[in-house]
C-alpha cells in the first residue's frame, strides 16, 4: 500500500532514490549531492563481495545512503530514478510499486521499448505513484546530469521544470507514453548498429591487412568523420559497456517488432555487442576497474586481441 506523503514542490528538498548504482547512478548521485540533495541508492550488486565493496565506498565518500531493498528505497523516496539494465525496467517497477509513496515521482531512465515503458507505468501509477519515461539521448559522460533527456507521459510537463531546477536538461517529448522511448530506440538502431558495424568492419579489415585502405575510403565518402578517432571510441565503449548495450539493443529489437517489422539489423547488433562483452568478461581486454582494462587508444590493438581470441576458439 502506498504511503501518504506530501511531495515538496522544491526538488532540492526531495529525498531522491536511485535504483541502480552503476555508471549512471553514481554520476547522478555525485551531481545531486553537490547540491546537498539527499540521495539514497539500491543496487543488487551491493550484495556482491566482488563489486559491492567499491559501490559502498563510493556511496560513503559522497554521502549517499544505501537502501536494503527496492521497497526500502521506494518507501523513503519522493523521486525515484530507475537506471538499470534494459531487461530490468519492468521488474524494478514491479519491485518498487508496492512501497511507492503517494504522488512520488518515478523517472524511468532505462533504454526499454515503448511497450515495456507502458507496462512499468501501469505498475507505478496503479499504486499511486507518478510515472514518467525518460529517454537519454546520448552517452552520459561527459554531459553528466545535463545529458539531453526527453520526457514522456501524462506527468512529463509537471516534472520537466522540477528536473531543470535540479540541473537536468529535460524536455517534454509527448504527453503520450512511449513516444520518447520510440525516439530513443529508433536512434539506437543507428548508433548502436554503427558501433557494431565499425567493430566488425575494422576487425575484418585488420585480418586482411586492408584497414588503411578501408579508412581512406570511408574518409573520402564521409569526410566529416574522423574514422580513426571514432573507431577507437566505439571499440572502447563497447568493450566497457557491451553487456548493457546488448541488452538495450534487444529492447530496440522488441521496439521494431512492436512496429510490425522483423529486427534483422538490431538482432545482429545485439549479438555483436554481446560477443565483445563475452570477451571482456573472459579478461581479453584486461580487468575491469584497473588501468589494464581497455586502455589502448589504438583500435588496432583491440582488433588484434579479438582476432587472436577467435583463432583460439
Amino acid at each position: 500500500m502506498s504511503q501518504m506523503t506530501v511531495v515538496s514542490t522544491d526538488p532540492r528538498q526531495w529525498n531522491v532514490g536511485l535504483v541502480g548504482y552503476g555508471e549512471v547512478g553514481r554520476i547522478l548521485a555525485e551531481d545531486l549531492r553537490k547540491q546537498d540533495v539527499k540521495v539514497a541508492a539500491y543496487d543488487i550488486k551491493l550484495r556482491s563481495d566482488q563489486t559491492g565493496s567499491a559501490l559502498r565506498d563510493h556511496a560513503f565518500a559522497h554521502g549517499v545512503a544505501l537502501a536494503a531493498s527496492h521497497a526500502d528505497l521506494a518507501a523513503g523516496a519522493d523521486f525515484i530514478v530507475s537506471a538499470v539494465t534494459a531487461s530490468q525496467a519492468v521488474p524494478v517497477a514491479q519491485a518498487c510499486a508496492p512501497a511507492v509513496r503517494q504522488d512520488a515521482w518515478f523517472l524511468d531512465f532505462n533504454s526499454a521499448s515503448p511497450g515495456a515503458k507502458q507496462r512499468a507505468a501501469g505498475l507505478i501509477d496503479g499504486k499511486g505513484g507518478r510515472y514518467v519515461e525518460g529517454a537519454v539521448m546520448t552517452s552520459i559522460p561527459p554531459y553528466r546530469i545535463k545529458v539531453p533527456l526527453l520526457l514522456g507521459g501524462s506527468g512529463a510537463e509537471a516534472l520537466a521544470p522540477l528536473l531543470v531546477r535540479l540541473g537536468f536538461d529535460a524536455k517534454v517529448a509527448s504527453k503520450a507514453l512511449g513516444v520518447a522511448s520510440a525516439v530513443k530506440m529508433c536512434r539506437s538502431v543507428m548508433i548502436k548498429g554503427l558501433e557494431a558495424m565499425v567493430i566488425e568492419s575494422f576487425t575484418t579489415a585488420r585480418a586482411y591487412g586492408v584497414e588503411d585502405a578501408v579508412l581512406a575510403s570511408l574518409k573520402e565518402t564521409f569526410p566529416g568523420i574522423d574514422w580513426e578517432k571514432q573507431g577507437a571510441y566505439f571499440f572502447q565503449r563497447v568493450i566497457e559497456h557491451g553487456r548493457r548495450r546488448s541488452e538495450e539493443v534487444r529492447e530496440v529489437a522488441e521496439t521494431v517488432r512492436e512496429a510490425g517489422l522483423t529486427p534483422w539489423s538490431a538482432e545482429g547488433t545485439a549479438e555483436r555487442q554481446a560477443f565483445i562483452a563475452d570477451l571482456a568478461d573472459e579478461g581479453l581486454f584486461g580487468t575491469k576497474g584497473t588501468d589494464a582494462f581497455a586502455r589502448s587508444p589504438d583500435w588496432r590493438v583491440e582488433a588484434d586481441r579479438i582476432l587472436a581470441a577467435v583463432k583460439k576458439k
